[in-house]
Parts: C-alpha cells; sequence; structure tokens
C-alpha cells in the first residue's frame, strides 16, 4: 500500500484532476500520482470525506466539491482549480455509481437509468468540455476509467454495461476531437478489491477469489493507479485513443458451467 501524507513528497509542478476520490480505485490513482510529485485536485460529492482524504494525504492534494452530472458544478469546479493552480495538465474521469446491479428490466426505473448514465458517462463528457481548453496549453492527457462490463456481463447490469461501454466510445472519439494536443485513453478494471483497508483486514477475500484469476489474486487499486499514472506521462506520449484491460486476464478464460 502507498503511504500517504508524506512531508518531502516532490513537486513536479503539473497538476491532476481526479474525479470520484475520496475512496476506491480514485483514491489510489491519486495517491499514487501524488507519490510522483503531481499536486492532485481530488473531485467528489462526498464533502466531508473528501476534505479529509484531501489532509490526510497532504501538501499536495486539494479537494473540490462536485456532481459530475451537473454542468454548472462541473464548470465552478474546474474553475476553482484554475483559479487556485493556475494550469491544469490530466484529468482522470473515475466518478461512478459503481454497483451495476440494477432490477430487472421490466422494472428498471428510468429516473435509475438517467443517474446512472449521467454520472458515469456524461459526466466524462462535461469534465472534457469545461477541461479541454486547459489541457490543450499543456499538452495534457485524460485517462476515463470504464469496466470489463463495457464487455461482458451478468444479468440486471444494462445501465452499467451501457454507460462503460459509451465511455470507451467516448474515449476514441475524444482521442480523435481533442488530438493533437490531448491524449485520451480508458482503463477498464476487472475485479478490483476497492474497500477501505479496514474491511479488507475484517472481510478477507477467499483463497478462490484470488485462484480464479490467471494471475492467482485479485486486483487491487494500485494495480490501477500504476497503469493511469503510465498513461498520463510522457513515456505513452505515442498511446491515444486506446483501452487498457486490467483483469489478471479474467476476460481471456474461458469459463464453464459443471
Amino acid at each position: 500500500m502507498l503511504e500517504w501524507g508524506n512531508d518531502d513528497t516532490p513537486n513536479n509542478g503539473r497538476v491532476a484532476l481526479v474525479t470520484g476520490a475520496a475512496r476506491g480505485i480514485g483514491l489510489g490513482i491519486s495517491a499514487w500520482l501524488i507519490t510522483e510529485g503531481w499536486q492532485v485536485v481530488l473531485a467528489d460529492i462526498d464533502r466531508e470525506r473528501g476534505s479529509k482524504v484531501a489532509r490526510v494525504l497532504g501538501d499536495n492534494a486539494w479537494f473540490v466539491a462536485m456532481d459530475v452530472a451537473k454542468e454548472d458544478q462541473v464548470s465552478v469546479g474546474v474553475a476553482e482549480v484554475l483559479g487556485q493552480f493556475g494550469r491544469l495538465d490530466a484529468l482522470v474521469c473515475n466518478a461512478a455509481i459503481a454497483d451495476p446491479h440494477t432490477p430487472p428490466l421490466e422494472s428498471l426505473d428510468l429516473k435509475r437509468w438517467n443517474r446512472l448514465l449521467a454520472v458515469n458517462l456524461t459526466g466524462a463528457m462535461l469534465l472534457a468540455k469545461h477541461c479541454a481548453p486547459y489541457l490543450r496549453a499543456h499538452r495534457g492527457a485524460i485517462v476515463n476509467i470504464a469496466s470489463t462490463r463495457a464487455s461482458q456481463s451478468e444479468a440486471n447490469c444494462e445501465a452499467y454495461a451501457a454507460s462503460k461501454g459509451g465511455l470507451v466510445a467516448l474515449t476514441h472519439a475524444l482521442a480523435v476531437s481533442l488530438g493533437p494536443e490531448v491524449r485520451v485513453n480508458c482503463v477498464s478494471p476487472g475485479w478490483i478489491d476497492a474497500r477501505d483497508p479496514v474491511q479488507q483486514r475484517l472481510e478477507p477475500l477467499s483463497v478462490f477469489d484470488h485462484a480464479q484469476h490467471p494471475v492467482g489474486r485479485v486486483g487491487t487499486v494500485e494495480d490501477v493507479a500504476a497503469q493511469v499514472a503510465w498513461l498520463l506521462s510522457d513515456a505513452a506520449g505515442f498511446v491515444t485513443g486506446q483501452e487498457f484491460v486490467i483483469d489478471g486476464g479474467m476476460s481471456r478464460k474461458m469459463v464453464y458451467e459443471d
């Protein structure tokens, strides 16, 4: 696990905005980027937890409250980032309603469908829209956090699958529209144990949970964070419009019912 709140953390002068950053994968990405010297703006709808997490992460973290599905909040939040730091080099669109399961299609409420797509898909579009001019100015990069649900499904996950599939498509559309100044890629995680460390200790995953993966374990937030950090770096300068699957090989595994 990453160490948080290190007073000796360097600052490379670059600024990243990470949405859905108060917990889970978004928090892991934020912490990783901070260890690499980024100034990270954590955006989240949970003001109380987001502010607390930013304090724990140290001087290179700053919190802004934001519901990514509401354009007025996105616009104001991005303006706050620019007012505070004067630049923006990277955008990580991670905010999502994470539970993939909804009621059976026949009883799926349209309001629930619309809210999930608004957060998971429209939010990424709104962030890209309002961040694009500033990312262009510094030849920045966007990483969208999609899901293997974009290409695989269980029953009753129509809204989530549609939102993540749309996010993969939005990624390559943005890459073409915003290039060459801005690179845009997405990461599609599989099973990532993104629970708080206390919960992980109290309810550890089973041996079978880990063993069913070709790599022998369930993923961690650091697995995703490392990939995101690379995609934001100069080392990925020739990479855009791509989807990177981080799932321990599960989507390549043939599974048959006994």
